[in-house]
């Protein structure tokens, strides 16, 4: 497993993505996306890293998700509040050190960390994030536009699994990377970003005024 402080963060290769589980979230369609996004393949840079859950529906999604995930071999590490709903029902699972929410797992096991609202869980990605994959679940269509606006990671998604940031399902062919810089490629890559090209201009003896 890989810790953000691993790498550079403009490094391609590093993916520490998040998913945001909104008060307003259709919570029962949450699970197979969540589980998607973690399990499908973990080992990838694309896969889900911590899960941050509204504490408005912690109470009640926060079992329901570890059952899900615990029957597909998924692992917990959480915090304290989540440990608290958790403990004593069977599931493989330890209380996080905040470092450890900064650590890329490329594995069966997920960060789980319950969140005061939408603006909290912006600003812990803002402070362990790799500037890869995030998203939201959610049916407010102002709070799914409020995230895409604060989260400036190479991928943003709503109601989508992290799992799609790739150069195939965007369209881009075979994919030659994953770029979280800002420039020039951000996101897949595929061809096309690893070309360049020069300006070739003709002028009639013209100056500039």
């Amino acid at each position: 497993m890989r810790r953000a402080g691993d790498n550079p963060r403009n490094i391609r290769g590093i993916g520490i993505c998040h998913l945001y589980v909104d008060k307003n979230a259709d919570l029962e369609r949450a699970l197979a996306v969540i589980a998607n996004a973690k399990v499908q393949r973990p080992t990838v840079c694309n896969a889900l890293d911590t899960l941050l859950v509204d504490e408005r529906v912690a109470s009640t999604f926060v079992p329901q998700i570890a059952e899900y995930l615990h029957r597909l071999g998924v692992r917990f590490s959480v915090c304290e509040q989540t440990y608290t709903l958790l403990d004593g029902l069977g599931f493989d699972l330890s209380l996080a050190k905040p470092e450890d929410f900064g650590i890329e797992w490329l594995s069966l096991t997920i960060g789980i960390k319950v969140v005061s609202d939408i603006d909290a869980a912006i600003g812990h990605i803002r402070h362990y994030s790799s500037g890869h994959s995030e998203a939201i679940l959610t049916d407010d269509i102002h709070a799914a536009a409020h995230f895409m606006n604060e989260v400036n990671s190479a991928a943003v998604y709503v109601n989508a699994s992290t799992r799609f940031t790739d150069g195939g399902q965007f369209g881009l062919g075979a994919e030659v990377a994953v770029s979280t810089q800002k420039l020039h490629a951000r996101g897949p890559m595929g061809l096309e970003a690893l070309t360049t090209y020069k300006w070739l201009a003709w002028g009639d003896y013209t100056s500039r005024v």
